[in-house]
């Protein structure tokens, strides 16, 4: 493949990368503060979806068009905005893992909390706070590698 056409590739599965990562997190976070058991269950059963149809292609198209980038570039891999672009996508990937695993927990109480006409349990509540503080830290380190892929800044 051509510089150009890996080029395309990389910028847009980071784009599709961080679009929904950014829209699936507003949209849950807005509509888990309306408390609405059945718009919660509908809302983050479709940000799991989400999260499987794009969010994990991306997460794997991107390091491998990425690296081979850097080789048909001719940038050595020690480069310090390289190294540090790769430690931050792990960051975000750390911070991901877990938060996949949360919406999945989170979905099922909301479906539950329809089905039983109750409440979300206290749980839910706990797990929305850890998945927007471990969100917040995957949006940052990302917008940090958005940077260093556009500026390559000398570090």
């Amino acid at each position: 493949m051509t510089y150009l056409v890996v080029k395309w590739l990389h910028i847009l599965s980071s784009t599709l990368l961080f679009g929904t990562g950014l829209g699936s997190a507003f949209y849950m976070y807005m509509t888990s503060r309306t408390r609405n058991p059945l718009a919660i269950a509908v809302v983050v059963r479709q940000v799991v979806i989400a999260d499987w149809v794009f969010t994990t292609p991306t997460v794997i198209l991107q390091p491998l068009t990425g690296f081979y980038l850097v080789h048909l570039a001719g940038f050595p891999l020690a480069t310090p905005w390289i190294l540090w672009s790769v430690a931050l996508y792990l960051l975000a990937g750390a911070a991901w893992l877990p938060v996949v695993w949360m919406q999945i927990q989170m979905r099922n109480m909301a479906a539950s909390a329809v089905v039983s006409g109750e409440d979300l349990p206290p749980r839910y509540w706990r797990l929305l706070r850890i998945w927007l503080a471990l969100g917040i830290v995957a949006f940052a380190a990302v917008v940090v590698v958005f940077y260093f892929m556009v500026a390559k800044p000398e570090l």
